[in-house]
């Protein structure tokens, strides 16, 4: 059953986890705030710092994630088809947690939306593209 869990949940509800702590501590007005602070500075060849926030790792978890969701997509079995229907439902509650939350109005929240919704449409486009090509190879009888 691990197939079809959607790996775009965990970024989301690491994000949700975050959004709630500071709805607990009264500081969803700076969720923004503390995705952007600073976390690590990187010295660059060009004698700049490269700085990395808690949103930036986020949405570098999210790209990873969606990643393997892409390479997974490629499957045409009953479990992609189950997976993609959690991936629906993972995108439709990250929207609406977008919408209505002042915690998750963030940048960093949208791309985590965004890359659910991209994960939806690419599942089953590349379940239906893989079908027709299962459908044109098979024999006829």
């Amino acid at each position: 059953m691990f197939a079809a869990f959607p790996l775009l949940v965990i970024p989301v509800v690491l994000y949700a986890l975050f959004a709630f702590v500071q709805v607990l501590s009264q500081n969803s007005a700076g969720a923004h705030g503390a995705l952007v602070g600073e976390i690590l500075s990187i010295p660059m060849p060009s004698g700049q710092h490269w700085s990395i926030g808690l949103g930036d790792l986020f949405v570098l978890l999210g790209l990873f994630m969606l990643f393997f969701e892409l390479i997974r997509a490629t499957n045409s079995n009953k479990t992609a088809i189950i997976n993609h229907s959690l991936s629906m439902i993972v995108f439709v509650v990250a929207l609406v947690l977008f919408l209505l939350g002042p915690a998750f109005a963030t940048s960093t929240f949208f791309l985590l939306v965004i890359m659910t919704l991209l994960d939806v449409l690419a599942g089953f486009i590349v379940t239906i593209v893989a079908s027709r090509r299962e459908l044109d190879i098979a024999p006829s009888h």
